[in-house]
């Protein structure tokens, strides 16, 4: 009897071994092919969170592919220029790219809602527009006329409106500043006076130092901290009305995308879910620790905008936004989205997030 059970298990251990042969012969040959992907980013080579982010969403890519996908991360300027991530993704020089989607607004000017639009949609409301209000959809829907599909995967929280080299006291002094700004809150600039630069990150600490410019928005305090942007300009002012929640895009070529089988394209997505996350809470953390040390610095003055200059910079954006949406159609459908969703969220936020940190704020003022 025991020979006998002995034998039966050899047999069904063997059922078992024959069933995962088969089962793996004959699933799609392509559910074990290994791809090996290029990713090239807007990004200086290690910079804190959005360089790091990109590089740490790669590296979660083939953890969790078990290596099926392996990605390798080009900085700005390694492969292809910063600012032309767009293009190379959409051309398939890089399967996938890491930028920021209002730096290809020349070519697709409805993007820039994408990653912020001045006075609108703060961190935690676009990505929930993104992920519950449609704006994902709607994403994939324009941008797969340029042979792309894009995804959330980094989020920077309000960000700080820039280190100035003189002060800022009313509108005048915005006249003839030449300011590194990118995006609509760029053409906002122009229209308070001031003219607008774009220049990639690597290159704002030596244009401010140089008087190349005059003033610079980059991220926030731990971004501009590594840059050591508090060497090079005195003033630093908020809010960063232009952009008050910016979003990362990470963008992949749509042939390379359909070649991936089911279960890496759901990993993908998956990964980039959880990086946006990710950099957010980086962010958050690392804004608090940096702006706490820049203002240890005795040549550092950390300065609210005047009021009389965040309404005229309220009153331009809401014409450049509105002149966008008339002469595109996409801007159209993509402004009928949020207005309605924003409208509700600042009800709400007004009873909950501001309202509880106003409170906050008085329990630490009065201790």
């Amino acid at each position: 009897m025991k020979r006998r059970a002995f034998v039966g298990t050899l047999a069904a251990a063997a059922g078992v071994a024959a069933c995962s042969q088969e089962s793996a012969s004959s699933g799609p040959a392509a559910s074990q092919q290994t791809f090996r992907w290029n990713m090239v980013t807007s990004w200086p080579p290690g910079l804190p969170g959005l360089g790091i982010g990109a590089e740490n969403l790669a590296r979660r890519i083939e953890r969790a592919t078990a290596g099926r996908l392996k990605i390798q991360v080009y900085a700005g300027g390694e492969l292809v220029p910063a600012l032309e991530v767009f293009d190379a993704v959409r051309a398939g020089t890089a399967q996938m790219g890491h930028d920021a989607s209002y730096y290809h607004r020349g070519k697709v000017p409805a993007a820039q809602y994408f990653t912020t639009i001045p006075f609108a949609l703060n961190g935690n409301e676009i990505n929930a527009w993104m992920y519950y209000g449609g704006g994902l959809k709607l994403w994939r829907e324009l941008y797969d006329e340029f042979g792309l599909v894009p995804f959330p995967a980094g989020q920077t929280g309000v960000q700080m409106a820039g280190w100035f080299n003189k002060e800022i006291n009313s509108v005048a002094d915005l006249k003839g500043l030449k300011m590194r700004i990118p995006g609509l809150g760029g053409e906002v600039m122009q229209r308070a006076g001031a003219t607008q630069v774009t220049v990639p990150a690597s290159e704002i600490f030596t244009s401010l130092q140089t008087g190349a410019i005059d003033a610079a928005e980059w991220v926030g305090p731990y971004n501009d901290l590594s840059l050591g942007l508090h060497k090079a300009a005195r003033y630093y002012y908020y809010p960063g009305w232009h952009e008050p929640g910016p979003l990362i895009e990470c963008i992949v070529n749509k042939e390379a995308w359909q070649t991936l089988p089911e279960d890496l394209q759901e990993i993908v997505s998956t990964t980039c879910q959880a990086i946006n996350l990710d950099i957010q809470s980086e962010y958050m953390y690392g804004n608090a620790q940096a702006l706490h040390e820049l203002m240890q610095q005795p040549d550092v003055e950390v300065r609210e905008l005047p009021e009389d200059v965040l309404d005229l910079l309220a009153k331009h954006s809401s014409d450049v936004a509105n002149e966008l949406v008339a002469r595109d159609p996409w801007a159209k459908r993509l402004q009928d989205s949020v207005a309605p969703f924003m409208k509700k969220s600042t009800a709400n936020q007004r009873v909950s997030e501001f309202s509880y940190l106003r409170a906050r704020m008085r329990l630490d003022d009065a201790s």
